[in-house]
């Protein structure tokens, strides 16, 4: 037979209080959801790379407004056409000290057309002697105002019309997908020609052209979630407490679908930089003499074969400006929705 187990009555004694207080204490502090995001995206080191970067960059863009403008770009100047890059202190590299491969042998380009000793284009110029660097700074600006612009559209016509779509139901969110699939089975490209047949290339045309179409990215997301949310505990609370709908999107829905709204808005900014570089780059977006990454890659690959520069230096710009923002969008993925981490 088991023998039978007999506890004392000393087993049943109290843990002191010091060991109690202990066991109940809370080790982790306590953090609000933006301070989780922030604590796992800086664990991204490169989204957290990118994003200084993208800052660097957009200070640089909108900061030089003052010192660049317009006569500066367009002022031609023949005396310093296709100058190579001259960078005070780095004398010794070839490329970066104002000397061009000619024959096989490096020659002071700066010397050959009579440059002052004290001026030196960081970049090079192109072939009206314009500074390659002002341009690329301005190209940028170009750029990152397309971006913010696309960015505009997706979080008013997108989210509203997402939220809308997926709140309504029935028939209204039939109607409404329908006339989402209407205008993304035109291409981007077919629109832009249709604004240049009203407007002039420039600005005008691939703002509307974003205006038309780039959002319809953003509403099917949204509405997709919408679905999901509307059907919510808190959800069908509030609208039992006779919240309006407005109120009700405003205070629940977009709380809840700000991850969404923020990683597809990373998505969206580089898919609208090279939409205008390559809209710029084969002529029907701006036009010469205005400028943008797109028209300066047009204007280089012209030289290509012997001035390889002044296409190198925007194509670096550009691929920098999206590789930062598609990893940003990787990181900040990653930290609203570790579960997608791969």
């Amino acid at each position: 037979m088991e023998e039978k187990l007999q506890l004392s009555p000393d087993s049943f004694e109290a843990l002191p209080k010091a060991n109690t207080a202990d066991n109940e204490k809370i080790a982790a502090p306590s953090l609000t959801f933006a301070q989780d995001v922030w604590m796992r995206l800086k664990k991204n080191k490169g989204a957290v790379i990118s994003l200084f970067v993208i800052i660097i960059m957009m200070v640089i863009a909108f900061g030089s407004t003052p010192f660049i403008n317009n006569d500066t770009l367009v002022k031609s100047q023949p005396q310093y056409a296709n100058l190579p890059a001259k960078i005070p202190g780095l004398d010794a590299i070839n490329g970066f000290n104002g000397k061009i491969k000619q024959g096989g042998v490096w020659v002071d380009a700066y010397a050959q057309n009579n440059v002052p000793k004290d001026k030196a284009f960081w970049l090079g110029t192109d072939y009206l002697g314009r500074s390659l660097a002002q341009r690329i700074i301005y190209g940028t600006k170009i750029s990152l105002i397309v971006a913010l612009v696309a960015t505009f559209f997706d979080l008013t016509i997108g989210v509203t019309y997402g939220i809308i779509s997926g709140w309504k139901g029935g028939k209204v969110d039939n109607v409404m997908q329908r006339i989402i699939e209407v205008i993304s089975s035109v291409p981007n490209l077919v629109i832009v020609v249709l604004m240049l047949v009203a407007l002039s290339p420039g600005m005008k045309s691939i703002i509307l052209a974003i205006a038309i179409s780039s959002w319809t990215t953003m509403a099917r997301m949204i509405r997709a979630e919408t679905l999901s949310l509307k059907t919510q505990e808190y959800v069908l609370a509030a609208r039992t407490l006779g919240e309006s709908p407005a109120k009700i999107a405003w205070k629940h829905l977009v709380p809840n679908l700000s991850s969404i709204i923020i990683i597809q808005t990373m998505y969206t900014i580089p898919s609208a930089i090279f939409f205008e570089a390559f809209l710029s780059f084969i002529g029907i977006g701006i036009s010469a003499p205005e400028t943008s990454l797109g028209v300066l890659l047009n204007e280089g690959q012209k030289n290509f074969q012997f001035l390889p520069y002044q296409m190198w230096y925007p194509a670096i710009v550009l691929c920098i400006l999206m590789i930062a923002f598609n990893l940003l969008g990787d990181g900040l993925r990653d930290a609203f929705d570790p579960k997608t981490r791969r």
